[in-house]
């Protein structure tokens, strides 16, 4: 099992989930973040920290697609240990559905 970032992120990047990942294994994006697989030790601890609630356990059904993405993205993007500031905007979009198709930026972020 792991845990990954779904689209619920995007825009929102609040990164309260960073502060308690005990093994870093978070990367940034543009406006979104995403959780190395192989890396994640399957704590949990990060889950309850979203506020748009954007991390899902790889166990709830259908999310195949979104492993492969953060899979893809942290092996570009660089890795954040440390909780940056979430865009100013981010309240704005939080409860948007279908931000993928929208939003979704292949851009690295800026890192820490």
């Amino acid at each position: 099992m792991t845990y990954v970032v779904v689209d619920a992120c995007i825009k929102c990047k609040y990164m309260d989930c960073v502060e308690v990942c005990p093994v870093d294994c978070f990367y940034e994006g543009e406006n979104m973040l995403v959780i190395h697989p192989d890396e994640c030790i399957d704590c949990g601890v990060c889950e309850p920290e979203c506020p748009v609630e954007a991390i899902k356990a790889d166990t709830e059904g259908g999310l195949e697609s979104w492993v492969e993405m953060n899979r893809e993205y942290s092996e570009k993007w660089p890795n954040i240990t440390l909780m940056g500031t979430p865009p100013a905007d981010a309240d704005k979009f939080a409860d948007e559905k279908g931000k993928f198709d929208k939003y979704f930026s292949p851009m690295p972020g800026e890192g820490s």
